[in-house]
């Protein structure tokens, strides 16, 4: 089902979108009973509470291994070490997911953040179940594990240390520099088989990253962490993710050779998707950024699923079809034979996974 074009409820004030933000709407969750919208009622009350100030709350969980059986998937388990994210990435489809919280997709999703502080603990508990079974558990499949509130409570550096215990491996997606701290970990488990990093770039134009991706590094920045990430061996995939017709698609091929040239060994593409409530602040924010692009990127969306913005059918929905899928898919495979960036990363090694003694336990006699 398409989305209707004009803005929903959930506007923020006049004075505009908070700096440093992605989302222009801050719209209730598509659960709540009620909407909610901005009113002046002619008081100044300026002991309101910031808007966009960061808050983070934190989450007991019982588990923290999510399972899937996508199709579009290439792992079937995945660990995030927070709910919402910091970078603001407009596009991000884990926007949805606040919704669920009782929290907007808008701008709460950047600002009202679920820490999970006892992440490696529970883990850990899970690790040892007598039925697990190891595979690749990828760290970061939703909300960047490397988000600025990382840096503080070290929550990703804590699961790693856990999974280089028990020798699992692990496949990161980040967009954040912050990786380059647990190089000590990670460099390790690489030389075992056990760790390999994707990095996500959208685009190398500093100032439209600035506008998509708010808080996230620039591009170079992150080139830079690829090289970092290559030179401690540890294998890295560049995410060319996602590639928004009319706006970022001519930028696939430098992409792919400025990561090429910065250590880069494989690459991915995904198209842009706009599940939910994503669709309506992505055109907001073609409102306010690209005006002149809007009938174009939107055109573009329709004609790779099938007259729609967004389509979620499994083997449609991170690629699209029709011509202009089509000739993005044919553009990605040309370029990543060209730079050798076409055979993926090697495959993670299963076979080191052993719950390490705890104080008390038995030792084995053989």
């Amino acid at each position: 089902m398409d989305w209707p074009q004009d803005i929903p409820d959930g506007a923020l004030p006049a004075q505009g979108v908070p700096k440093a933000r992605g989302a222009g709407l801050n719209m209730a969750g598509r659960f709540e009973r009620h909407r909610r919208a901005a009113l002046d009622d002619g008081w100044d009350r300026p002991e309101d509470p910031d808007p966009a100030r960061t808050e983070i709350r934190t989450e007991r969980a019982r588990s923290v291994i999510s399972r899937n059986t996508s199709p579009d998937i290439p792992f079937d388990r995945s660990l995030n070490p927070y709910r919402g994210c910091e970078h603001g990435c407009i596009y991000c489809y884990a926007r949805p997911g606040h919704a669920h919280l009782g929290l907007s997709p808008g701008l709460e999703f950047e600002t009202r953040l679920i820490a999970r502080p006892d992440a490696a603990r529970v883990l850990a508990a899970e690790l040892r179940k007598p039925r697990y079974r190891p595979a690749p558990l990828c760290l970061g499949s939703a909300t960047d594990p490397y988000q600025p509130a990382e840096a503080r409570l070290r929550i990703t550096r804590a699961v790693l240390e856990t999974l280089a215990d028990f020798g699992h491996p692990v496949s990161v997606q980040t967009r954040g520099t912050l990786i380059e701290r647990d190089l000590d970990i990670l460099g390790p488990m690489a030389a075992l088989g056990l760790a390999q990093v994707g990095v996500s770039l959208t685009t190398l134009d500093a100032g439209l990253s600035r506008r998509l991706e708010p808080r996230a590094p620039a591009p170079a920045r992150r080139l830079a962490t690829i090289t970092a990430l290559a030179n401690a061996g540890v294998p890295v995939r560049v995410m060319v993710s996602p590639v928004i017709p009319g706006l970022t698609d001519a930028e696939v091929e430098p992409i792919l050779q400025a990561a090429t040239d910065t250590g880069a060994r494989a690459a991915s593409w995904a198209l842009l998707r706009l599940p939910h409530e994503v669709a309506p602040l992505f055109l907001d924010w073609l409102d306010r950024h690209a005006p002149g692009r809007r009938d174009k990127v939107l055109n573009r969306l329709r004609d790779a699923h099938r007259g729609a913005l967004y389509r979620a059918e499994f083997g449609h929905r991170t690629r699209g079809s029709g011509v202009v899928a089509d000739l993005l898919a044919q553009r990605f495979r040309a370029a990543t034979r060209r730079l050798g960036l076409d055979g993926g990363l090697p495959p993670l090694d299963c076979t080191r996974f052993a719950p390490p003694p705890r104080p008390g336990d038995q030792l084995s006699l053989f």
